[in-house]
C-alpha cells in the first residue's frame, strides 16, 4: 500500500498560515483610526509620517502626479492639476503652460489666495534667455498650491481638470501636508 504524506503535511501548514494571518489581521485592526491612512476621494491618501522632510519633489505632467521624495525614496504621490494649456514647456506669460525643468522651492506663502502656496523658482536663466530670444516675458509666479479660497468660501465643488495659469495644484489637505514637509530650497523637477 502506497502512503501519501502530502495531505498530512499540508493540514499543519494551512493551520499555521491561518494562525499567522489571524494574528496579522488582529494587529492591523488594533491600529487607532487616527493612525490609519484615509482616502480624500481625489486619488491620494492623506497623511505623511510626522517628521518627514522632502529632499525633492518630482512632477510628471503627463501622468498628472507629484512625487515627494524623502531620504532618496518616493514616499507619497499626489494627483495634480496643471495650467489650462499643459502640453509643452512654458515659454511666456499667459500661455497657460506649467514649466518643465529643474527648479527649487524659493518661498512659502501662508497668505495665498489658494489656501497656501510654495513658490517654484521659475523662471531660471535658461527660461529668461529662451523667452528673450522670442521677444516675450517668461512670466513668473509659479506655485504649488491648494484650491482657490473663493471656492472654499462658497462651499462650491473643487475645480476639475487642468485649471491653473501654469501652477501645480493639489487639494487643500495635500498642500497642508506638503507645507509641513517641504522647506525652502527643496529641488523641484518637472517632467513633460
Amino acid at each position: 500500500m502506497k502512503e501519501t504524506r502530502s495531505h498530512s503535511l499540508s493540514v499543519p501548514f494551512l493551520i499555521a498560515t491561518a494562525t499567522v494571518l489571524m494574528m496579522v489581521w488582529q494587529q492591523l485592526s488594533a491600529v487607532p483610526p487616527s493612525a490609519k491612512i484615509e482616502s480624500d476621494g481625489y486619488g491620494s491618501s492623506i497623511g505623511l509620517d510626522k517628521g518627514v522632510t522632502a529632499d525633492s519633489l518630482v512632477a510628471q505632467k503627463g501622468e498628472r502626479l507629484l512625487h515627494l521624495y524623502s531620504c532618496g525614496a518616493a514616499v507619497k504621490s499626489y494627483r495634480i492639476a496643471l495650467g489650462f494649456n499643459p502640453v509643452g514647456a512654458k515659454l511666456r506669460q499667459g500661455d497657460g503652460k506649467t514649466p518643465e525643468g529643474r527648479y527649487s522651492i524659493s518661498e512659502r506663502n501662508p497668505q495665498s489666495s489658494y489656501h497656501r502656496s510654495l513658490r517654484i523658482s521659475y523662471p531660471d536663466t535658461k527660461d529668461r534667455n529662451r523667452a528673450g530670444k522670442a521677444g516675450v516675458s517668461p512670466g513668473g509666479d509659479i506655485f504649488i498650491h491648494g484650491w482657490p479660497d473663493s471656492i472654499v468660501r462658497k462651499h462650491a465643488s473643487p475645480p476639475a481638470g487642468d485649471w491653473t495659469q501654469g501652477c501645480i495644484a493639489v487639494t487643500n489637505d495635500e498642500i497642508e501636508e506638503l507645507w509641513k514637509a517641504v522647506p525652502v530650497g527643496t529641488p523641484v523637477i518637472i517632467y513633460p
